[in-house]
C-alpha cells in the first residue's frame, strides 16, 4: 500500500511521481523476495537528501519507529538517520546545535522540554498542513500541549496511557474477586487478595516517577481537570486543600501493609512488574502504563488477556475515572539543514497511515483518532488505544513531565524524592504538601 502525505496542490503535484516510484519500489521488492525492507523511491521529491531524527528510543522501540521512517523514505526518497539521545534530550540537542550539527527533527518526550526548546528559539513552526491534520484528527488537548505562546511546534506522534492497573488473573481467581469499579472498591479488592495470601500491590518506590503517576491519577479524578491544570502550571500552590486531600487518599494505600508489598522503596519499575508476573509472585496487582504489557509478554512470557489483564484506574471519591497520558512530540529544529524534507516528515507523521505502521509492529499507541483500531496487534492494546482516543479532551498529560526538571524529573530531588519520603511515612499529608510547594516554587521561579 502506498502511504501518502496529505499535501497542498503544489506539493501534491510534485509528489505524484514520488508515490508512483514508491509503489514500484515496494512491488519490485516483493517480486524479488526481498522481504520487508525497501529502498528510497528513486524519483522521490527529496531523493538525495538525508534527515536526522533524534529521540530517546532504543532497542525494539527504535526498530519499530525505523519502520515508520522507512515508509516515509519509500514515498519521498529522503533517507533518514536516527540519533538516540538517551534520557537527557535537551543537553544532547543543545550540544548538537552549538556544534553546528543539529538534527532536523527531534521526538521530544516532555512538555516541559518542548517549552524549553521553543523558549530557546530552536524550533520552526509546523506547516499549515500539519496543523490542519492535527486539528482534524487529534483531540484538542494534544494540539494544546504542542503549542507554545500561540504557535504550534509539536506534533504528538506516540502516546502512553498511564491510567491502567495490571493484575494477575490467577491472583484474582484465587481470591474470588473481580475488577473493581471505584478506587474504594479497588482497596477492598486488594485487602481480599491479601487475605488469600498475597499483598495487593507491588509499588515501584525506588523509581520516583511511578509515585508521581500514582498521585496524578488520584488527583485528576478527585480534584478534577481544572484544578489539575492549575497545579501543573503552578497557578495553584501545592498547599491547596485539594492536594492535601489527594495525598490523604493516597496515604491510605501507602500506609496499609495489606495493600503494599514489602520493600517498595527498594523496588524499581521492572521489579514491580516481576513481583506480580514473575515465577514467584509477591503481589496481585501493579499500577502503571500500557508499557507494562511489553514487559509481561517479553520478559515473563505471560499471555495478555489470559495470564495478565488490566482495568482502568478507577474513579476516586465520586470523580471521573482519570486518563493520564505521556507522549513524544515531533518538532523541527531551525538549525537543521533540510527543512522542507523535515516538514514533509511531520506531515507524514500526522497521517493515520504513519501511525498504523507502528501500531502493526506493536508497543505503541497513537493519539490520532483516525487510526484504524484493527491495526493494533492484540485486543488489549486495541482496548487501551480506544480508551485513550475516546477520552478526548479529558486526557491530561503527565503533570511531572510538564514541570521544570528540577521539580518533576530529577532523581533524589523535588517531587520524586518527596513522594518517596511520603511512601516511607504517609502520616502527615499537610507537611508533604508544604514541602512540595517549597520545592515547586523554587523550581518554577528559577
Amino acid at each position: 500500500m502506498t502511504r501518502r502525505i496529505s499535501a497542498g496542490p503544489a506539493r501534491r503535484a510534485r509528489r505524484t511521481a514520488a508515490a508512483t516510484g514508491a509503489a514500484l519500489a515496494l512491488g519490485l521488492t516483493a517480486a524479488c523476495g526481498g522481504g520487508d525492507t525497501t529502498g528510497p523511491a528513486s524519483e522521490g521529491e527529496f531523493s538525495g537528501q538525508t534527515i536526522t531524527v533524534a529521540g530517546v528510543w532504543t532497542g525494539t522501540e527504535q526498530q519499530n519507529f525505523q519502520k515508520v521512517l522507512d515508509a516515509f523514505t519509500a514515498e519521498t526518497g529522503a533517507e533518514t538517520e536516527f540519533l538516540s539521545t538517551g534520557d537527557n534530550v535537551s543537553t544532547v540537542i543543545g550540544s548538537k546545535i552549538q556544534g553546528g550539527d543539529a538534527p532536523e527533527v527531534v521526538m521530544v518526550p516532555q512538555v516541559g522540554v518542548l517549552n524549553q526548546f521553543a523558549g530557546n528559539g530552536w524550533l520552526t513552526p509546523l506547516s499549515e498542513e500539519t496543523e490542519r491534520a492535527a486539528s482534524q484528527n487529534f483531540a484538542g488537548v494534544w494540539k494544546d500541549y504542542g503549542t507554545v505562546d500561540g504557535t504550534y511546534y509539536g506534533l504528538y506522534f506516540k502516546a502512553a496511557h498511564k491510567s491502567l492497573v495490571w493484575y494477575s488473573t490467577d491472583a484474582f481467581a484465587q481470591a474470588g474477586v473481580e475488577e473493581p469499579g471505584s478506587y474504594e472498591e479497588m482497596l477492598e479488592t486488594g485487602r481480599t487478595i491479601s487475605d488469600s495470601g498475597l499483598p495487593a500491590f507491588a509499588v515501584a518506590g525506588q523509581d520516583g516517577w511511578t509515585l508521581t503517576d500514582w498521585f496524578e491519577n488520584v488527583y485528576l479524578s478527585q480534584a478534577g481537570p481544572e484544578n489539575y491544570d492549575k497545579l501543573a502550571d503552578h497557578a495553584m500552590p501545592w498547599t491547596d486543600q485539594s492536594v492535601v486531600d489527594a495525598l490523604t487518599t493516597l496515604g491510605e494505600l501507602f500506609a496499609d501493609d495489606q495493600l503494599v508489598a514489602g520493600g517498595a522503596l527498594r523496588t524499581d519499575f521492572p521489579g514491580s512488574v516481576q513481583k506480580v508476573f514473575g515465577p514467584e509472585p509477591e503481589a496481585g496487582m501493579v499500577y502503571e502504563g500500557d508499557f507494562v504489557g511489553a514487559l509481561v509478554q517479553n520478559d515473563f512470557n505471560k499471555k495478555l488477556g489470559e495470564d495478565a489483564d488490566f482495568f482502568p484506574f478507577p474513579a476516586v471519591g465520586g470523580g471521573q475515572a482519570p486518563v493520564v497520558s505521556g507522549g513524544d512530540a515531533a518538532v523541527v529544529l531551525k538549525d537543521g539543514k533540510n527543512q522542507e524534507a523535515a516538514m514533509a516528515l511531520l506531515e507524514f507523521l500526522a497521517t493515520p497511515e504513519a501511525a498504523e505502521v507502528w501500531a502493526e509492529a506493536g508497543g505503541y499507541l497513537s493519539p490520532n483518532t483516525s487510526v484504524d483500531l484493527g491495526s493494533y496487534a492484540d485486543d488489549l492494546t486495541r482496548q487501551t488505544a480506544k480508551s485513550l482516543v475516546e477520552a478526548g479532551d479529558s486526557v491530561r498529560f503527565d503533570m511531572s513531565d510538564q514541570a521544570p526538571a528540577a521539580f518533576g524529573g530529577t532523581v533524589g530531588k523535588g517531587e520524586w524524592k518527596l513522594l518517596q519520603d511520603f511512601l516511607r511515612d504517609p502520616s502527615d499529608p499537610k507537611a508533604t504538601a508544604a514541602a512540595l510547594e517549597e520545592a515547586a516554587a523554587k523550581a518554577f521561579t528559577s
